[in-house]
């Protein structure tokens, strides 16, 4: 095990993020507030943490690091999240140390469940820093890392691919430092078009940036108490817009822009996110007008958004959907397990599993009346390997299995079932709120801390895809 180069990545992750604090010192000083020590605290803490062990790590042997990727990936997301933590401390935003760190690893899993009760109270610092927190985590800590520093090289494509842990990677370019720079553009270039878009409709620059980061990352952390509820029709229709394109495999737009239609119009997975989001979000809203009892727009807007929402793990609300007829809460409970399209940035299973699920399940129907015929599974006119129906179907049942073992946990907790389901779903899906006392009505504060950490490890777990972070508990991985 090559420890230093461990300790080498870790610190320089640590310096990265350290200049991100200054962001929100220059953000602290131009809104006149005070909580610009409890930053130059962190900042020096953390790039002092980092400079340090980078610099005494220069030395470590490069080479492969299929083993050292695993550590270093699961490692990089607790470590930033450890001194993320540091600014919502010593601002006493969030003096509880369980809490801060809640708060700051559900930012950049890019989960969006909160602790803090009064969001708008918070200064404008702060208030940034939750927003960083899910631009930094939406496309990924390793693949920003890459994107933007030469010096990840070596072990770059194994660090990407125990980040990205997907089951398809599509590799825009041979070099994988250009293929994590597109991503990084497309994805910067979304964000600053929807700030534009939010701005059209008189959302102030400060709270356009929040909203944008928190949408194109799947995040969900907003500026208002109320989530986007109090916004104008306008500006929720141009998030739901922005939403789907953030449960879209930014590899299509790179083809968009490369002029390679083919790829998108052949892409399977995509047309059935479309159809997804187009069939629920039509049956959602004639519930709400007929049951509910909404207007014909406003059901329309109400139900698109929270599905859209849902569906893409952003995790904004205009609407308490748990307060909703159990019909709809109940479908608003099944989205949460399906995830948008692989190579975005939402969570959750991805359509691109659940369709390997179905095409398994209809080929054996199919060999059993048809026993010696070889009957291939098929997407985008593509065979698909044995080896991936198998780690689709493994990851499937595992997320099934961890979904179980957590509610049960959750509920020794303290907290009822409901909401103890809803709380492990949200969490393991990457979507913020869930039902019961952690619904889109209210947060996580009072839930018990035992809980918070178990629901910051499915985060973890959730985002990086389950594979990544439980492989490093396997003996077998310690042997090789």
């Amino acid at each position: 095990m090559n420890k230093k180069a461990i300790i080498h990545i870790l610190g320089l992750i640590l310096v990265f993020e350290s200049a991100f604090m200054l962001l929100c010192i220059i953000v602290s000083i131009l809104y006149n507030e005070h909580d610009i020590r409890a930053f130059a605290y962190s900042f020096i803490i953390t790039f002092f943490t980092g400079g340090i062990c980078w610099l005494c790590t220069r030395d470590f042997e490069s080479g492969k690091m299929k083993r050292e990727s695993f550590i270093i990936v699961t490692l990089v997301w607790v470590v930033m999240s450890l001194f993320g933590s540091l600014p919502y401390v010593f601002s006493g935003t969030i003096p509880s140390f369980t809490n801060a760190f809640f708060e700051t690893i559900s930012g950049f899993t890019t989960t969006g469940a909160s602790v803090v009760s009064d969001i708008e109270a918070l200064p404008h610092c702060i208030l940034f820093w939750r927003s960083i927190t899910h631009l930094i985590g939406g496309m990924g800590i390793i693949v920003l890392a890459i994107a933007i520093l030469p010096y990840f090289g070596f072990g770059g494509m194994q660090l990407f691919s125990a980040e990205s842990a997907g089951v398809v990677n599509d590799k825009l370019h041979p070099q994988i430092q250009k293929t994590a720079s597109s991503l990084w553009r497309i994805y910067m270039l979304l964000i600053v078009l929807e700030t534009v878009f939010l701005m059209l409709g008189n959302m102030p620059l400060f709270d356009a940036l929040c909203h944008s980061f928190g949408t194109l990352a799947s995040g969900g952390f907003s500026t208002k108490n109320d989530s986007i509820a109090s916004y104008s029709p306008y500006i929720q229709y141009v998030i739901i817009v922005f939403m789907f394109f953030a449960g879209t495999n930014f590899a299509l737009f790179y083809f968009i822009w490369k002029r390679k239609w083919y790829k998108f119009k052949r892409n399977r997975e995509f047309r059935i996110y479309g159809g997804i989001v187009l069939l629920v979000s039509v049956c959602v809203s004639l519930a709400l007008m007929f049951v509910e009892h909404y207007d014909i727009e406003e059901a329309f807007r109400a139900g698109t958004f929270q599905v859209v929402s849902i569906l893409t793990s952003t995790g904004f609300a205009t609407a308490d959907y748990g307060a909703w007829h159990p019909y709809l809460t109940f479908v608003m409970f099944l989205l949460m397990f399906g995830g948008a399209c692989v190579g975005s940035t939402s969570g959750g299973v991805k359509i691109f599993r659940h369709i390997i699920l179905i095409k398994s399940i209809r080929t054996e129907f199919k060999r059993m009346t048809h026993a010696s015929a070889v009957i291939p599974i098929k997407i985008n006119s593509r065979s698909v390997s044995p080896e991936v129906v198998y780690k689709v179907l493994a990851f499937l049942v595992l997320y099934i299995i961890i979904f179980a073992v957590g509610s049960l946990a959750i509920t020794i907790t303290g907290l009822d079932i409901e909401s103890s389901m809803g709380a492990v779903a949200t969490s393991m899906g990457g979507i913020g709120p869930g039902l019961g006392v952690v619904g889109p009505a209210n947060n996580f504060s009072g839930i018990p801390d035992a809980a918070k950490w178990i629901l910051s490890f499915l985060m973890l777990l959730g985002r990086l895809e389950l594979f990544s972070v439980l492989i490093i508990f396997s003996p077998h991985f310690w042997r090789g």
